[in-house]
């Protein structure tokens, strides 16, 4: 065992016996009541049954020997009741079991009674002790019940299965457990329940006892066999789940998580909710969630247009923009494959007929003229881009061919065919830019800014790194630990933002629907993280040990690569919008005169193959200082 996983198990010992501390004392404060209030119905059913036997005129000897009787009536059923355990349980989700246990105590106070009645001196009336036991029963049974009587619990101890450890006591974990008792061919055996509220230890629900706080899960995992942990928390912070996730990896157990709360139906959860922890339900931000009623209004019955659409983030967009009923969905890629694969994968309401595949490169200028032209998008993503750094380092000249000169193509078709809308995607990389893909994307964001026109809304959305998509880290990590290892970083210090693809295109739709023209947008990406923590969990996730089974290895960092990524630079003003998760910048924008001149010299090194002026020539233009000096020796605007 390492030294942080003993650090973090005398860590969990420690809050186990404060958990258990707690428990103590809740169970206390909600048990204590409950044997009060079984006293009272105790002395109301039997008082009660013994005022009807004799009509409401009892002798005055029976009511004395009733007061003489009634401690030792009272003593014996709470000493049943704790004997058939109706002082541990959670009766919110109390099953027909629970049932079974009120009738079996009763029956068992009463049948004593009885004994003491007939064996030795009759205190009161046979009948008033059945009929008041029969009494106290529906009085017991109504506190403890509300609405509900499920299905009695089989004895599952015997049966074949994964033992499960369910994390959390509250409306999911109960009808999670719930269904695993429902169906037993499902091989999920509900072993224990865990739980942070210390009212709820000790208790049962629907049987299952909640054995502690889900600290408690690596004590309860040694000291019971348990195959795999189910974290059954809808939608839950991610403090919890990583928390969760470094306890079941001190197990040395597999996490399992529930499916969103907005995709369960009525809070209902069923064995199909509960799937494998992914690397985002512990990478550090919470996702937000975006009302798109503002984006249906810009999207539906129009025509959109969506460049670059084969790729992880025109593909979605593509897919998104279809469930808003455009009049029209525009797909535009230069790789013919990928076209055909995501119109084969949309769905709803956009048939073929109103999808119509462009196969073109934003490269060509008159082939993407004549597309403007002949359809005229009304909004248009422009997503068509060289993306991946290393490479672009290498060939700086088609960086400039493809985000460069292509974004000014796109543009300028736009502008003629009368384009009201348009969003660039952007980068992080793009602020204060170290290599020539963050060099390329920010002069993209120039022309954007400087070839707006006045009527139409033209702006650009940078964010980070996107989970999943091609060439990013995750994938290639995850690539890295099925075949062995070693999972390579570049540097321990390095850090990324990271966000979802469809979070991240919900904002830039969002964006696309509050731009007022010549903005850029900035997307809460939340905090920063570490790559080599990335590298280590992703391992961890996929059943591994670090540096036993898979090694991380640190390579050095590659050219043009930053250590921390950043959204603005010092020099951008940042305002808040309508949304959360979106910041509006004023950048400093390149006059035209300036902006032409350093085109035209791009061109010209990029068609010549001069690909370390090409460099030069794109970290010269778009260095932060170069910028704000054109910038206020110009206007900054351009029609």
């Amino acid at each position: 065992m390492t030294s942080d996983s003993m650090v973090r198990s005398d860590d969990a010992e420690k809050a186990g016996m404060m958990s258990r501390l707690a428990s103590t004392t809740a169970r206390m404060r909600i048990d204590v009541p409950f044997a009060l209030l079984d006293a009272f119905f105790v002395s109301v059913a039997f008082g009660l049954i013994l005022v009807l036997r004799f009509d409401a005129a009892v002798p005055e000897r029976f009511w004395q020997q009733f007061v003489t009787s009634l401690p030792m009536i009272i003593l014996i059923t709470l000493a049943m009741n704790w004997l058939w355990g109706l002082y541990g349980q959670i009766w919110k989700h109390a099953s027909v079991l629970e049932a079974r246990r009120i009738i079996l105590a009763t029956m068992s106070t009463a049948l004593i009674l009885t004994a003491i009645m007939v064996v030795g001196t009759r205190l009161i009336p046979l009948s008033v002790v059945g009929l008041g036991s029969l009494l106290y029963t529906l009085l017991a049974g109504a506190t403890r019940f509300q609405s509900r009587l499920f299905a009695l619990r089989r004895e599952q101890s015997d049966q074949p299965g994964l033992r499960v450890a369910v994390l959390g006591a509250g409306e999911s974990g109960a009808s999670l457990v719930r269904e695993m008792l429902r169906s037993p061919k499902a091989g999920l055996i509900p072993i224990a329940m865990l739980d942070d509220d210390p009212r709820t230890h000790g208790r049962h629900c629907l049987g299952i006892p909640v054995v502690g706080s889900i600290n408690d899960l690596p004590r309860v995992a040694a000291g019971t066999l348990v195959h795999q942990a189910v974290l059954a928390v809808a939608d839950p912070p991610v403090e919890l789940v990583r928390r969760a996730a470094d306890l079941a990896e001190l197990a040395e157990i597999p996490l399992r998580v529930l499916r969103g709360v907005a995709e369960l139906v009525q809070g209902h959860v069923t064995l199909r909710d509960v799937r494998d922890l992914r690397i985002e339900d512990v990478l550090g931000r919470e996702q937000v969630v975006t009302d798109l009623d503002a984006v249906h209004r810009l999207l539906t019955g129009r025509r959109v247009l969506v460049t670059g659409a084969g790729g992880s983030i025109g593909s979605e967009i593509a897919r998104q923009v279809a469930e808003a009923e455009p009049a029209a969905l525009l797909v535009l890629d230069h790789d013919e494959t990928h076209l055909h694969e995501l119109c084969a994968g949309l769905t709803g309401p956009v048939g073929e007929e109103r999808t119509m595949q462009l196969l073109a490169d934003v490269r060509d200028r008159d082939v993407i003229l004549r597309v403007f032209e002949r359809y005229r998008p009304e909004i248009v993503f422009h997503a068509a881009a060289h993306k991946h750094v290393p490479v672009l380092e290498q060939y700086p000249a088609e960086a400039v061919r493809t985000n460069v000169l292509g974004t000014a193509n796109v543009v300028d078709a736009a502008r003629a065919a009368g384009t009201r809308h348009l969003v660039f995607i952007s980068t992080d990389k793009a602020v204060n830019p170290s290599c020539v893909m963050g060099a390329s994307k920010r002069l993209g964001e120039q022309l954007v800014l400087a070839r707006s026109p006045l009527e139409g809304r033209f702006c650009a959305v940078r964010f980070g790194n996107v989970l999943g998509s091609r060439g990013s880290v995750i994938p290639t990590f995850l690539r890295q630990i099925n075949s062995g290892g070693p999972v390579t970083v570049t540097d321990p210090r390095m850090t990324r933002f990271f966000m979802s693809i469809r979070e991240a295109v919900q904002l830039v739709l969002q964006a696309a629907a509050i731009s007022e023209g010549r903005d850029v947008f900035v997307l809460e990406m939340g905090e920063q993280v570490r790559i080599i923590e990335l590298a280590r969990r992703m391992i961890r996730l996929a059943g591994r040990r670090v540096g036993d089974d898979i090694e991380i290895k640190v390579t050095g960092v590659r050219p043009g690569e930053k250590l921390v990524e950043e959204l603005h630079a010092d020099n951008e003003v940042l305002e808040g919008t309508a949304h959360p998760a979106i910041r509006r910048l004023h950048p400093h924008t390149m006059p035209s005169v300036e902006l032409n001149s350093a085109l035209e010299q791009l061109a010209a090194d990029a068609a010549a193959g001069r690909d370390e002026q090409v460099r030069a020539g794109l970290l010269r233009t778009t260095a932060p200082s170069a910028i704000v000096e054109a910038s206020m020796a110009g206007d900054g605007i351009s029609g």
